[in-house]
């Protein structure tokens, strides 16, 4: 038999509809009571609601004021204050589009650094940028030994072509950990600067990267 949600216990309600209906159409006291689970949590997520006004003025409060409310201890007030805290550290997050956009030689080291598993191989990478900056790919294009890796423009550029990039940034790391840059890679640097002339895919930039650390060709004023 279908139990409806008129038949619960009022302490049950909230719980039933948000998973009946989702959490989009429960109320902030409902929400609330879901987190405080107890057998009162609907009286006082109103009680709450009376003093405090707004969510984020029991976010703020302490948890000695939200204790004043009774049936509220130190552990429940500590959970609410935790719980909303969450909530708004999670609005604080970058979007998955703001993820994906590279504006800075930092945002992109961050994505170069987690697509590398061993630091002591020295590892080539071509990212493909779109003409709005938005990441496309990230291709390992080579993977050395611990003191060198070659690479040549028509393994960059078969990559771009093939993400249909309009710019390019290339990196690698460092097994040795200096990001300093090698006559090698200042000479590698020039040379797909060239290339990227000829064929029309813009190069941002060369990073160097280790563990913990970057350097920007582009910044170094070499490109």
């Amino acid at each position: 038999m279908e139990i409806k949600v008129c038949d619960l216990p009022m302490a049950d309600r909230p719980l039933n509809r948000l998973m009946q209906l989702g959490s989009n159409d429960l109320t902030n006291i409902e929400l609330l009571s879901i987190i405080i689970g107890t057998a009162q949590s609907l009286n006082l997520a109103q009680n709450l609601i009376l003093q405090f006004k707004t969510l984020e003025n029991i976010r703020l409060a302490t948890i000695q004021q939200l204790t004043t409310i009774k049936g509220i201890g130190r552990s429940l007030a500590s959970r609410l204050i935790a719980c909303l805290e969450m909530s708004k550290r999670f609005n604080l997050l970058p979007t998955q589009e703001e993820l994906n956009t590279i504006q800075t030689p930092e945002q992109c080291f961050r994505q170069i650094r987690n697509k590398i598993t061993n630091f002591f191989k020295e590892h080539f990478f071509v990212c493909c940028i779109d003409i709005r900056n938005k990441l496309i790919a990230i291709d390992e294009v080579s993977k050395g030994t611990l003191t060198a890796s070659l690479v040549h423009p028509r393994e960059v550029f078969e990559v771009a072509i093939k993400r249909h990039s309009a710019q390019i940034i290339i990196a690698h790391n460092h097994p040795s950990g200096e990001v300093s840059p090698s006559e090698d890679d200042i000479k590698i640097t020039r040379r797909l600067c060239e290339a990227s002339k000829i064929m029309g895919i813009e190069l941002l930039d060369h990073l160097i990267v280790t563990e913990n650390d970057y350097a920007s060709l582009k910044e170094k004023g070499i490109i």
